[in-house]
């Protein structure tokens, strides 16, 4: 690293692209943020400075909570990430530990055929999910997402907590099975205390992607007091050509918060987490 000794170099190879790099992932974040603030008179000018806030207003978060179901979206959305990313977590937590540590023959080949079932879009997979979800008639309610979330919430959540499970000696496991502790003991007092970071890792995971979704959200649900924020910021706030810009960053800002507060509460556990995942 002797390189970076010299302050000019120092600021070419390092503040610079580290400024610029910053710049282009903060940006959409700011100019939601004052457009969110706007009043409508200022957005729809080209006088002013349109990188700042002459006249802040709180319009469009009133019109956003009291003149639109956005609480409801909310809610439904915080009950589908919750409860499905639980869920894949439960299911994730004993597919990755029969796959690792059981060590049955063809464990590999099962391991991968999982985190290739991943990789498998979920364009594709919505249309036969649809006719399922309406056969069981499930379709426009909170258990048509739920249900279906885990889809693609435990192939990735799996594979995570197998490169976790990975990294947890051997050894702790076969002296607890010698004295004579059984597998349900040995997963629930000695494995995930010491998988708390890859835990954690996969439920963030698992909780932004259900927060996130859009497509299975779109085509399962149909009634406004059913949809998730981000199905409901689109579909509710567009009408026709007339795009209502202060609510839909209004919605995008409050619907981008919980994400980002959980981010910075966990963000050690998640690396640590990320990190064990790919240890060897």
């Amino acid at each position: 690293m002797q390189f970076l000794e010299s302050i000019p170099r120092r600021v070419i190879t390092l503040y610079i692209p580290l400024a610029i790099f910053l710049f282009v992932l903060l940006f959409p974040f700011y100019w939601m943020v004052v457009t969110s603030f706007k009043p409508n008179a200022e957005l729809l000018s080209r006088e002013g400075n349109p990188f700042w806030v002459m006249a802040p207003t709180i319009a469009h978060f009133k019109k956003l909570i009291f003149d639109t179901p956005y609480p409801e979206w909310m809610l439904n959305t915080v009950i589908v990430s919750v409860v499905a990313t639980f869920t894949s977590l439960a299911a994730s937590v004993f597919a990755a530990y029969a796959i690792e540590r059981l060590r049955f023959k063809g464990s590999k080949a099962t391991g991968l055929a999982i985190f290739l079932a991943y990789l498998v879009p979920p364009s594709i997979l919505f249309i036969p999910l649809a006719a399922i979800v309406f056969k069981l008639g499930l379709f426009d309610t909170r258990w048509a997402l739920i249900l279906t979330y885990p889809t693609f919430l435990i192939p990735f959540c799996t594979w995570l907590l197998m490169g976790y499970f990975r990294s947890i000696p051997y050894e702790l496991e076969e002296c607890a099975l010698i004295d004579g502790a059984t597998r349900w003991q040995i997963l629930v007092k000695i494995i995930l205390p010491l998988a708390v970071p890859g835990l954690i890792s996969a439920g963030i995971f698992a909780f932004t992607l259900s927060w996130n979704e859009f497509i299975y959200a779109l085509t399962f649900v149909s009634s406004s007091e059913v949809k998730t924020v981000p199905v409901g910021v689109i579909t509710e706030l567009v009408e026709g050509d007339v795009y209502h810009w202060g609510a839909l960053m209004a919605g995008a800002l409050l619907g981008s918060l919980p994400v980002a507060v959980m981010y910075s509460f966990f963000v050690e556990y998640y690396v640590s987490g990320m990190t064990g995942a790919v240890k060897e």
